[in-house]
């Protein structure tokens, strides 16, 4: 090297230094003045520099302006630039520009920026294709090289492929097993990442900081607690100075499995916490519905002066509608916008669910109203919000609305509009969904085959209930309650206890829920015998202790058949349900059912003092006395609820016509064609008259 060149080197340094600009071209036209525009040397100096100043173009001029560039080392270093600077697309350029030069081979340093540049683009088939020179080549042997084919792969989420080049591989680096085992994590593989961890530490190859973060994140996952204490131990066993990603991922893992005291000491001593930090720890208070402490941290995270990101918004949302805290929400609604924090989907499907969990329909249409609807996701949230506040009608207009807005449904969708259509028990509505879920291919989605087989089972449509269950790819527990649910209901007991006793060979453990079904089917089929062997078997065998609920089904069991007093004897057998008005109720209307006028009287009495304003007691207590023709006792009733003010609920019922849902009030006149139907209504009963006549 001449005493020139070596100087203007000397000069490269000191811009590399102070990174001035037009030192850098001043060295740069001194260069071209000189004749040295084609040093390769020099001109890869050159190219950095102007990298460092994300001066590009320049760094370009200096590559195009060398006359014969066939020193692989040149285009390696702008490659490098180029993937460094994630400037991906004009790395691949380069390199389909590099095969234009026969006499010019890539070589071990051309590929890892090339194949970064693959992974950045998500371009599987490039990588593919450099795979195949790579093989030709022999150069898979390189540990660099094919850590980063490992890296193509897992970002174009193509883990098969990437875990294939990782066994297939000689030898192998610490970046390479924390490719692999990111790939096991990201493609929800937990187990298998901590296997391939501990694998790595058998091999000899001591965690860094990503090992560690992965490896804590898939013991969250898995909510293995003692898996994550072990890894937390060696962790500070090696000595390894935890970076924000570490302390982050313990205090997800702490919060998750339900440690939040050792979630709190790890997030405390977090000297300089990251939003992740903060993520982690409010995470952890909202999965317990905590919103106060949630709101604590925002107002800490406030003082830090750490700006709160859409997700920790969505996080606290979560919480407030958890704990069902609408003032703790509403703070969080105005924080939203007294601090003019972006909106994103997550956030405002938050704002309405919890809203819809409080109970405040009207301000959940609101906010609704000022969303964006052209995704799924807002459609979803006021669906299954108007399902979870009961509005039926409603879901099912939201979603005629979604349909309209040219929105197509997904699983959440459809899982949602048939559990309204089970509630309204509407059949022909239930079956069109039957059809978007076929037309949608998610006949292999457990949950929503669940809900499908649910609205079957609740409208009746006990062979269609059948057959959805028989193609079930994995029945739970709850397919198989719902199953049994659609026997009951429709007098089939002796199927319901088949499917119950199959069910128990299969190793399924039944819970109260499965129990109150196979009693109830049961009740519907006057089997009192086998459905007080079940009551017992559950509190006996299994040691589920009976809820209301329960204890309502036998009352219900033993009031059908008739055996009211044995159903008394039960209710005074026990302190906690002797003033019970549910079960009180339940036994009035078997008494009601079966004309035993004492004991109702007796149970009407107690049901009265407890619930003096309930017209339901005194509309049955009147029937039993007409019945009984007990007119002194009726005309008592009926003057009572006069003098209390008393109205008997009007009763509602709705029909399916033509896919749609009418609903009608007893006495109601503003329905759109009440004339009709009252005409028509009138006509029948004329027609019945005479019938009455001529019998």
């Amino acid at each position: 090297m001449d005493t020139i060149t070596t100087r203007l080197f000397s000069l490269s340094k000191s811009c590399a230094n102070t990174k001035s600009l037009k030192q850098i071209q001043s060295l740069h036209q001194k260069s071209i003045s000189l004749g040295l525009q084609n040093n390769i040397a020099l001109s890869k100096n050159l190219i950095n520099l102007y990298f460092s100043c994300d001066a590009y173009q320049s760094a370009q001029s200096v590559f195009r302006n060398v006359d014969n560039p066939l020193d692989i080392t040149l285009w390696n270093g702008l490659l490098s630039a180029y993937a460094k600077n994630r400037m991906f697309s004009a790395a691949l350029l380069l390199y389909d520009s590099l095969l234009q030069f026969p006499y010019l081979k890539p070589d071990s340093y051309t590929y890892p920026s090339l194949l970064k540049a693959c992974g950045g683009l998500k371009r599987v088939d490039y990588g593919e294709k450099i795979h195949t020179h790579l093989m030709k080549d022999g150069f898979l042997s390189d540990i660099v090289i094919a850590s980063s084919l490992i890296g193509v792969y897992a970002k174009c989420g193509l883990f098969a492929s990437a875990v294939k080049v990782f066994d297939e591989m000689p030898e192998r680096d610490l970046a390479c097993w924390n490719n692999v085992i990111s790939c096991y994590y990201q493609s929800g593989q937990w187990e298998k990442a901590l296997d391939y961890f501990e694998k790595m530490g058998s091999a000899g190859l001591r965690p860094d900081s990503v090992s560690y973060t992965t490896a804590v994140s898939s013991c969250a996952r898995l909510l293995d607690l003692e898996r994550g204490k072990r890894i937390h131990d060696e962790i500070v066993r090696n000595g390894l100075v935890m970076d924000a990603y570490v302390s982050a991922t313990l205090v997800d893992l702490y919060g998750k499995c339900g440690c939040l005291e050792r979630a709190k000491e790890v997030f405390d001593e977090i000297e300089n916490k990251s939003l992740v930090s903060w993520n982690s720890m409010i995470g952890g208070y909202s999965q317990i519905g905590d919103s106060l402490s949630c709101i604590e941290l925002l107002s800490r995270m406030n003082e830090d002066k750490v700006a709160p990101s859409s997700t920790t918004i969505s996080t606290l949302l979560v919480a407030c509608a958890k704990s069902a805290q609408l003032r703790h929400g509403r703070f969080v609604h105005g924080y939203i916008i007294r601090n003019n924090v972006f909106s994103d989907i997550f956030v405002e499907s938050a704002l309405v669910d919890f809203y819809f969990k409080c109970g405040s329909v009207e301000v959940a249409e609101r906010v609704f109203k000022t969303m964006p609807k052209s995704n799924v996701v807002s459609w979803n949230v006021v669906i299954s919000g108007y399902v979870s506040a009961g509005c039926y009608f409603e879901a099912l207009g939201i979603y005629d609305e979604m349909r309209a807005a040219n929105v197509k449904p997904d699983a959440i969708t459809l899982t949602s509009t048939l559990a309204a259509c089970s509630q309204l028990a509407a059949l022909e509505r239930g079956r069109e969904f039957h059809k978007h879920v076929i037309e949608a291919k998610l006949n292999s989605n457990e949950v929503v085959m669940g809900a499908l087989l649910d609205m079957y089972a609740k409208c009746g449509a006990v062979k269609e209930a059948e057959a959805v269950f028989n193609q079930l790819p994995a029945k739970d527990l709850v397919s198989w309650t719902s199953m049994m649910v659609a026997y009951g209901s429709h007098g089939q007991a002796f199927e319901a206890t088949k499917l119950f006793d199959e069910m128990l060979q299969r190793n399924i453990r039944p819970d109260r829920v499965t129990f109150l079904a196979v009693i109830s089917a049961c009740s519907h089929a006057g089997l009192v015998n086998e459905g007080k062997k079940y009551f017992n078997s559950m509190v006996n065998d299994y040691k589920i202790r009976p809820t209301t609920a329960e204890y309502s089904c036998l009352i219900d069991l033993l009031g059908r058949a008739g055996k009211l007093h044995e159903a008394h004897e039960i209710l005074q057998s026990n302190s906690d349900n002797e003033g019970d008005v549910e079960l009180l109720s339940t036994l009035f209307a078997a008494c009601s059912l079966h004309g035993e006028i004492d004991l109702g009287e007796r149970i009407a009495k107690l049901l009265i003092e407890k619930v003096p304003e309930a017209s339901s007691t005194y509309v049955v207590l009147e029937k039993m006395y007409a019945a009984n023709k007990n007119w002194e006792g009726a005309r008592g009733v009926r003057f009572k609820m006069k003098e209390m003010g008393l109205r008997k609920n009007p009763g509602c019922s709705w029909i399916e016509v033509d896919k749609r849902i009418e609903s009608f009030v007893a006495g109601d006149t503003t329905l759109a064609q009440a004339e009709s139907v009252y005409g028509c209504l009138a006509s029948m009963y004329g027609h019945m008259e005479k019938d009455e006549i001529v019998a």
